[in-house]
This record gives C-alpha cells, structure tokens and sequence, in this order.
C-alpha cells in the first residue's frame, strides 16, 4: 500500500538529491509575526496530523510547516541543505553511515527542548507502530539510530542509500517531541507539537489553524502571521467560489483543469491570478504481466504505438499537463525519453499493427481499461475514454472502461483483476530512485507481476550506492531503456502544478515546485 499514489493536483487540480551533504544553513530564520495571515482554500484532506500516520498530499503539507527535519528541500531545489541539523554527512564511503549534528539552541513549540533524543525517538517510534497508512515503508534500509551525545546523531543502513539525505528532507523525516508522543502508538486528538515554522493552533473538519511559532531556529524566512487552511472536501464549486468572493485568499489542489484554464483566461475584473509550478507528479497506464490479453508484449507495443498524448492534453485536460514520454520525469537528474525514441510521438497504425501480427494475433484486441476517479479525479474516466478511442480508431482493438471505487480497485488489482488500471504517483523526493525502485524493486507498489533481474539485482543497488547522484544517469537510462522494451507501464502525462490567488496575494511562485513542499511562510498579502 502507498498513499502517494493520489488524487492528482492537475490534471484535476533539477538539481540532484546529494548523498554527501555538508555545509551549514543560516542559525536561525525569520520568525515573522509582522506581515498579515492569509487563508487558504484546499480540496485534500489532511489524514492525520502525526507524522508516523500520514502518507498523503495534505498532511504532508501539514507536516512540512509545523514540523522540521534534519534536512529540508530549499526553494526550487532538490538537493538537501541543513535544516534541524547544522550539517550531514555520509562518514563511510558505502553510504551506510549518516551523521548529522544538532544547531544550538533548539526548541520545540511548546517550550520543550529537542536534542538528538527525540530524533531517535521519532525514527525508532515511526518504525515501531509501521502504520499501514505511514511513511515507514520509506525507510527499510534503516537498521538503527545511535546518539553519541545531544547534539549527534548517527544512522546505521543496513545496505548503501544514496538517498537516505533526500528521505530525511521529506514529511516523513519529521521530529516529534518524545515528551508528547506515546513511543507505541498513534497520536487520536488532532494535535501536534514540533519545532517548524508554526504551531497548530487547531484542527477540525472544516479547517486548520497555524500561528508563528516563535522558537522556529531554521532556514525558513516566514512573511505572514499565520495560516487558515479551510477544507472544501473535494467540492470544486464550492472552492471555486469561495476563491471569487474572497471568502479565500488562494486555492490549491482541487480545481478542475477547467476552472484553471478558464480562470487564467478571464479579465483583469475577477481580481485572480493563475500561478504555475513545476511538478514531478506523473500518471501511467499499468499491465498486469499475467493477464492473459496485456501480457502479451505485441498488445502492449501496440498500445504504446497507438497512444496520442497530445491529443489528451488538448482535449481532456486543457494544457495543464505536458506528455510523459519516460518513468523518471522531466526535471528530475536522469531523465530521459526512451518512449518517445521508442514509439514516437505520433501514432502509427502501422506500427501498431505490425506489433500484433509479430506476436501471432490477428483478430481485434478486446480489452478493458480500468479506473477509479473516486482517487484520480473525475477527468481520469473521460481520459481513459479517450485512450480506448484513440486505440479503436484503426479497428485493431475493442476497449472499453469501466470505473470502480477505490476501495474495490486495489482491492482487485492485488487479486489480479484487472489487465489494464490507472496509477498516479506523487514523488515522496524528487530523485529518480523514487520514480524506479518503487515500481520496478523489490516490493512493487504496482502490483503487475514484472520482475526484471538486471533492474533488481544490478542497477537499482548500484544506484543506490552512488552517494554523487550525477554518477547515476547512465544507470537510470539503462533502466529507463528497459522499461520502454518491455513495457510493465506506459507512461501518459507528468502534471503542471497549480494555484490561484486573488490580486495581493504573493510568494505562490515559491511553493510550487518538484520538492512537493509548499512553503506556507513564502505566502504574503497586503
């Protein structure tokens, strides 16, 4: 189970991650209070507040402003710089041993002072409960954490992991306080104590409510007074028209591709402003490799050869999206476009056909394509739509979709249901390991029965090992070259991140980018 596969941020709505980190940050940010607080309209929800629980966009976004890690993503970057610690490094050169020393001077919100034991205590306790809705399965590298004395603390893996730094910088490095959170479960109340840059003055359904907290020692420089997240619960409209009334300062994730692409449209008289991000989240066409239709290599180059991008794009999601022509996307270090150089950009029939007839079939392909917009949004059905159309078009196949709760979905895909299923994914780091070795290592999120020995016993341990992630293109490309000839997924489209805000409102240009992290001490308004 992993919670980042989610309700995309559109189409509903680089640098490299270092494994040899040094250096030290600034000893103390901004701990503002002057500027005015801003109110934030959001689709999501936030799962939980206790880091050792959520694994989804919105508590991670919960997380990454109350909490602090070690390590954090600076603006429009994806290589890991000081933020708990005051410097990081690998001390063997397997990367097998991380050590990180404390900043001076460290509290949490509440007055209590954080020292390398309530690191400990929050890795050994996130490890310990292993909640299925967690970010744990992060780190099964992880073998111990020592703390020599209460400013050091030392990681012990149990294999090299280059990216470890980058896991650390993530939600799912947050640091408790070992006072407040019981060591063998989870936090129920709806609170959190941390040392980020502001507390959690409340929670409940309809919203959340972040003041300054005024012992925040880090990076962040904040500019407001405070946040109020309110929680439309996937009502679009609703979001949308709070948005226009000025009941909200800004929306992110949950606007539809329409309501963005017309909103960016309109005259100056609305008082809006669309802002667009980058973004590394990706969606894929998944094949079950037993199915007995998709498992047929000549089907899935067919597929590949009939599938018109573009035309998704234009027609389903209005240009909030580009196409994906690889499993590792655009702006993450390693990149390549193995599809595109495999299968073109344009679709041949006779290509396609030609395909089909190398693997002996010669009657029409009858295939299901399956989808879930209770997970991916509504769009993903007409999507999906499209898709069977395009491949229809030549008469070398007969599909349809059919839709199901999400429940039901995973449910059938683990039981191998389904020969074709949707899948998005939302990177829990922006480096390319979090874009292969879930998918294609051992333990595969996806579920489609693909094993391939020279993906899983040579290049994802290689590059894993790699702590100078720039050495590790080749070995991506060759992995990358892989899938796109065998074909266990084929990619469809990588995301553009948005949000709007009404006129005033400013710094969205620094909260949307491939780290995922939105920065809510960037956000001012006059």
């Amino acid at each position: 189970m992993n919670m980042r596969y989610q309700w995309p941020v559109l189409p509903i709505v680089a640098g490299l991650a270092s494994g040899l980190l040094t250096g030290c940050g600034t000893e103390s940010g901004g701990l503002g209070g002057t500027g005015t607080s801003v109110v934030m309209g959001m689709s999501d929800e936030v799962l939980a507040t206790d880091p050792a629980s959520g694994y989804d966009p919105g508590s991670w976004l919960l997380f990454d402003n109350v909490f602090q890690s070690l390590l954090s993503f600076p603006k429009g970057g994806t290589e890991p710089q000081p933020e708990l610690a005051k410097k990081c490094t690998f001390t063997d050169s397997r990367a097998t041993v991380y050590q990180c020393e404390l900043r001076d001077g460290l509290k949490f919100s509440n007055d209590d002072a954080l020292t390398s034991q309530d690191v400990k205590f929050s890795f050994d306790r996130m490890l310990r409960i292993n909640d299925p809705s967690g970010p744990a399965i992060m780190f099964p590298t992880l073998g111990s954490v020592d703390t020599p004395d209460a400013k050091k603390v030392v990681f012990h893996l149990k294999v090299p992991d280059a990216t470890f730094p980058s896991k650390l910088a993530s939600g799912a490095g947050s640091i408790v306080d070992h006072r407040q959170y019981d060591a063998d479960g989870l936090r129920k109340d709806g609170k959190a104590v941390g040392s980020g840059p502001y507390r959690l003055d409340s929670f409940d359904q309809d919203k959340a409510v972040f003041s300054v907290n005024g012992n925040y020692r880090g990076t962040a420089k904040v500019k407001n007074s405070g946040i109020t997240l309110k929680f439309f619960h996937g009502d679009r409209a609703a979001l949308k028209k709070a948005l226009l009334d000025g009941s909200v300062d800004l929306a992110y994730r949950g606007l539809s591709a329409s309501d963005v692409a017309g909103l960016d449209q309109q005259d100056d008289s609305k008082g809006v402003d669309v802002v667009e991000g980058s973004s590394a989240e990706v969606q894929h066409l998944v094949f079950n490799m037993k199915d007995p239709v998709a498992g047929k290599l000549g089907v899935r180059k067919a597929m590949a050869y009939l599938l018109d991008r573009d035309a998704l794009i234009k027609n389903v999601y209005q240009g909030t999206a580009t196409p994906l022509y690889s499993i590792v996307p655009t702006g993450i270090a390693g990149h390549n476009t193995a599809f595109f150089d495999t299968y073109g950009a344009r679709p041949s029939q006779a290509e396609a056909a030609a395909a089909l007839r190398a693997d002996g079939i010669t009657g029409k392909v009858k295939l299901t394509l399956w989808s879930t917009p209770s997970r991916y949004g509504p769009a993903t059905d007409q999507e999906l739509k499209a898709i069977a159309g395009q491949l229809n078009a030549g008469g070398l196949f007969d599909a349809d979709v059919k839709s199901v709760t999400f429940d039901q979905y995973e449910k059938d895909i683990a039981a191998g249901k389904y020969g074709v299923y949707v899948k998005g994914w939302v990177p829990d780091y922006p480096d390319p390991d979090n874009f292969t070795a879930p998918f294609f290592g051992k333990g595969n999120v996806l579920d489609n029965h693909y094993r391939n020995g020279t993906i899983t016993g040579t290049l994802i341990p290689h590059t894993a090992a790699q702590s100078d992630r720039g050495a590790t293109d080749q070995d991506f490309g060759r992995l990358q070259d892989i899938v796109a000839a065998e074909l266990p997924v084929l990619p469809v489209w990588q995301a553009k991140q948005y949000a709007v805000a009404r006129d005033g409102v400013y710094g969205l240009e620094y909260c949307l980018d491939a780290s995922t992290v939105f920065r809510f001490w960037e956000l001012s308004k006059d």
